[in-house]
C-alpha cells in the first residue's frame, strides 16, 4: 500500500486510508506483519518511505487524527507501532509513553488479543529494563500471563527475553514445574530465532529435566543434540542422539541427520583425524545399528543399504572381516533388489571381504559368475576391476599362474581406457605376487612402474596410501636384494605421505618396518630409538594401551643397552610408565618383570636404597622367576641380575635389613 500521496500530513483525507486500514475491531489476518519479530511491516505496508523519521512523523501525524476522530483501534495500533520503533532506536522512555498510551485507549477490550499480548509484552520488558518494577506490578503479572497462557504467540521483540526470565523466576518461586518449563520453552524459542545458540543450552537441559516424558522430552532432546554438536561437544551430542534413540518408539527411525551428526562427532572423541581419512568410530556403531533395525521395519532399501556398507567399514578398520562379510551380504540381497550397478558394487565388496578373512574360495564364488555374467557387458573398467580381484583370489588360492593371467587381462584393459590408477594397482598386485613367488628382479620392475605411474596420478589420501603400501613392498624387494640404501628411502618416503596426511595406521604399518630395518638389518641404535619413539606416540593417538606398554618396555632395554648416565635415566622412566600400563590392565607377570627392570637399573645407577623397595614388592609378584633364579635356570641377563640382587641384598644384610635376611633365608631352601 503506498501511502506517500505527495500531499500535506495535515488535510485529513490524506490519512483517511491509513486509518481505515488500522480502525478494524478485532484481530484481521492482514495485521498479522504489525506484531512479528522482523518488523516486516516496514516493507509490507509502508514500503514508499525511504526513510523511518518519515515514517514515524507520518504515523504520528495519524495517530493525532485518529484520537481527534475517537477512532480507538487505529490510535491503538499507531501508538503500538510507535512504541517499537522508538524501541528500535533504544528510546525505551518514549516507547514506554506509547504502550502505556496504547493499553489506557483499548481500556481492556481483547478483540484483538495479538496486539494486547504485544502491549503488555513490549510494556513489562520495558518496565524490567528500567527498574520500574514497584510502578506496574499489576502489569508485569497480565503480561506473564499472556505469554505464559497464549498458544502458538509469534513473539515481537528481543527484549521480551526479559519477560520470559521475570516468568521462569515466578515459577520457581511458587514451585510450578509447568510454569518453569513453558519459561525454558518460551526462551528457547526465542532464542532461537535469534540465532542466540549458545545460551540456550541451559534452557534445554533444564526443559529436558521437566519433561521427562515423551513427545516432549524427544523434541528437546533433539534440540540438545543440535546445540552440543553447535557447541563443539562431541560427547553429550552423541550421547544425546542414543537417547532419542533409546526413548523413540518401535519401528521409528532416527532422522538421517542425527546418524550423519553421531558418525561426524564420534570421530572427534578419538582427538585424531580420523575424518580426514575416512574412517568411521566404533562409538557410532549403536546407532547405526539402530537405524538399520528401523529401516528394515520401513523397508527402506537404499538407506538400508547404505547404513550396512557403513557398517561393514568398521568392521573392516579393525580386521575383522567377519562382521564385514554379514552386513556385506546384506548389502548384496539390497543392491539386487535396487539396481544392477548397486549390485554389481556390493558384489565387489563382498568379494573383498572374503579375501581380507582368507576365504579365497569364497570369493572366487561370487567373482566367476560375476565375470561370467559381464560378457555381454560393454564396461572395459567393470571387467579390469573383476579381473585384478579375481587374481587376488586365485593368488589366495596358490594358483599363481592363473593369478597372473588374470592381473595381466585387467593390466590390459586399464590400458585400453588409459586409466591410469587401475595400471598402477595391477601392476602392484603383479609386483607382489612375483615377490611371494621369490622372483626379485620381475617383482622390483613392477613396482617400480607402479611408483611412476602413482606419481603421474593427482595426490589424494586415497592414492597415496595405495603408493605407501607398493612402497613397503618396494623396499622389501630392495633389502632382499642387499640394497639397503634404496631400501630405507622408500620406508622413511612412505613414512612421509603418512604423516602428510596424518594416517595414523600407515605410519604404523611403515613404522614398525622401520624398527626392523634398524634394529635387525642395518642396525642403528639411535635410529631405532627414534623410530619405536614415534610408534610410542602412534600407539598413544590410537589410544592402545596394551601396544603403548610393550613399546615403553622395549624402549627402556633399549636405552639401557646405550648404558650413558643420561640413557638410563630415560630407560628407568620408560620402565616405569610400562609398570603403571600393566598394573592397570592387570598383567601381573609384565608388571613383575617392570618391578624387577627398574630395581636393575636403580642399582646400575647405584642408587641402592631404591632397589630394595622395588625388590620387594617386584619379587612376591614373580614366583615363577625367583624360583629360576634360585635354580639356575634362567638365562644369562636373569643371572646377572640375580649376582645384583645379592650385591645389593648383601649390603642390606650389612645394613641390618631384617626383610633382606628373610628373604635370603627364603632363597636357600629353595
Amino acid at each position: 500500500m503506498d501511502l506517500n500521496t505527495g500531499q500535506e500530513e495535515e488535510e485529513a483525507e490524506n490519512f483517511a486510508p491509513i486509518l481505515a486500514f488500522l480502525d478494524h475491531k478485532g484481530y484481521a489476518d492482514h495485521f498479522k506483519s504489525l506484531y512479528d519479530f522482523s518488523f516486516s511491516f516496514l516493507t509490507s505496508s509502508f514500503y514508499s518511505f525511504s526513510e523511518e523519521d518519515e515514517l514515524v512523523a507520518y504515523l504520528e501525524a495519524s495517530r493525532k487524527w485518529a484520537k481527534r476522530n475517537h477512532m480507538t483501534w487505529a490510535h491503538a495500533r499507531l501508538c503500538f507501532l510507535l512504541g517499537r520503533l522508538s524501541v528500535r532506536k533504544v528510546k525505551l522512555s518514549q516507547a514506554r509513553v506509547y504502550f502505556e498510551e496504547a493499553i489506557h485507549i483499548l481500556n481492556g477490550a481483547f478483540e484483538d488479543l495479538s496486539l494486547v499480548a504485544a502491549l503488555y509484552i513490549n510494556l513489562a520488558a520495558i518496565y524490567l529494563r528500567q527498574r520500574l518494577r514497584h510502578k506496574g506490578s499489576a502489569l508485569l503479572e497480565k503480561a506473564a500471563a499472556l505469554l505464559a497462557c497464549l498458544p502458538d504467540r509469534e513473539s515481537s521483540a528481543k527484549n521480551e527475553l526479559e519477560v520470559v526470565a521475570y516468568v521462569l523466576r515466578r515459577g520457581i518461586a511458587v514451585g510450578s514445574c509447568s510454569l518453569e518449563a513453558r519459561a525454558c520453552f518460551l526462551a528457547i524459542r526465542l532464542l532461537l530465532s535469534l540465532g542466540q545458540h549458545e545460551e540456550v543450552l541451559p534452557f534445554a537441559e533444564r526443559l529436558q529435566l521437566l519433561s521427562g516424558h515423551p513427545p516432549a522430552s524427544d523434541a528437546v532432546a533433539t534440540i540438545l543434540t543440535f546445540l552440543y554438536d553447535k557447541k563443539y561437544l562431541p560427547h553429550l551430542a552423541v550421547a544425546s542422539v542414543r537417547q532419542c534413540g533409546a526413548q523413540n518408539a518401535q519401528g521409528m527411525s532416527l532422522p538421517i541427520w542425527q546418524v550423519h551428526l553421531v558418525l561426524q562427532n564420534s570421530t572427534k572423541l578419538l582427538r585424531i583425524p580420523s575424518s580426514s581419512w575416512g574412517e568411521v568410530s566404533t562409538l557410532a556403531c549403536p546407532t547405526l545399528r539402530q537405524a538399520l533395525a528401523a529401516c528394515e521395519e520401513q523397508a527402506d532399501r537404499s538407506t538400508q543399504r547404505a547404513l550396512c556398507l557403513i557398517l561393514s567399514k568398521v568392521y573392516l578398520q579393525h580386521r575383522s572381516p567377519d562382521g564385514a562379510i554379514h552386513y556385506l551380504s546384506q548389502a548384496l540381497v539390497l543392491g539386487q533388489l535396487l539396481s544392477e550397478q548397486e549390485a554389481f558394487e556390493s558384489a565387489l565388496s563382498l568379494a573383498w571381504a572374503y579375501l581380507l578373512a582368507s576365504q579365497a574360495k569364497k570369493a572366487l564364488d561370487i567373482l566367476e559368475p560375476l565375470l561370467y555374467s559381464m560378457q555381454e557387458t560393454e564396461s572395459v573398467t567393470q571387467k579390469g576391476v573383476v579381473h585384478n580381484l579375481l587374481g587376488l583370489a586365485l593368488q589366495g588360492e596358490g594358483r599363481v599362474n592363473r593369478a597372473a593371467k588374470s592381473y595381466f587381462r585387467a593390466l590390459n584393459r586399464a590400458r585400453e581406457t588409459g586409466d591410469v590408477r587401475n595400471q598402477a594397482v595391477t601392476l602392484a598386485n603383479l609386483g607382489h605376487l612375483t615377490l611371494k613367488s621369490r622372483a626379485q628382479w620381475p617383482a622390483r620392475d613392477y613396482l617400480l612402474q607402479a611408483v611412476r605411474l602413482y606419481s603421474e596420478l593427482q595426490a589424494s589420501m586415497e592414492t597415496d596410501m595405495e603408493l605407501v603400501q607398493v612402497l613397503l613392498w618396494l623396499a622389501q624387494v630392495l633389502v632382499y636384494g642387499r640394497q639397503l640404501t634404496s631400501g630405507r628411502l622408500c620406508y622413511e618416503t612412505a613414512l612421509l605421505f603418512g604423516l602428510s596426511h596424518r594416517h595414523l595406521k600407515s605410519q604404523l604399518q611403515v613404522t614398525k618396518s622401520l624398527c626392523h630395518f634398524y634394529s635387525s638389518v642395518s642396525p642403528n641404535p639411535e635410529a631405532c630409538i627414534t623410530y619405536h619413539e614415534h610408534w610410542l606416540t602412534l600407539a598413544q593417538q590410537l589410544r592402545d594401551r596394551e601396544m603403548e606398554g610393550r613399546l615403553l618396555e622395549s624402549l627402556g632395554q633399549l636405552y639401557r643397552n646405550l648404558n650413558t648416565a643420561r640413557s638410563l635415566r630415560r630407560s628407568l622412566t620408560c620402565i616405569k610408565e610400562s609398570l603403571r600400563i600393566f598394573i592397570d590392565l592387570e598383567e601381573r607377570d609384565k608388571a613383575a618383570e617392570a618391578w624387577l627392570g627398574a630395581g636393575r637399573l636403580h642399582y646400575l645407577m647405584q642408587e641402592d636404597e631404591l632397589v630394595e623397595l622395588y625388590l620387594q614388592v617386584g619379587l612376591p609378584q614373580a614366583p615363577l622367576l625367583t624360583w629360576a633364579i634360585w635354580r639356575g635356570s634362567c638365562t644369562l641377563q636373569t643371572d646377572q641380575l640375580a649376582l645384583e640382587k645379592g650385591d645389593v641384598l648383601a649390603k642390606s644384610l650389612e645394613g641390618g635389613s631384617t626383610w633382606a635376611a628373610a628373604w635370603t633365608q627364603d632363597g636357600n631352601q629353595g
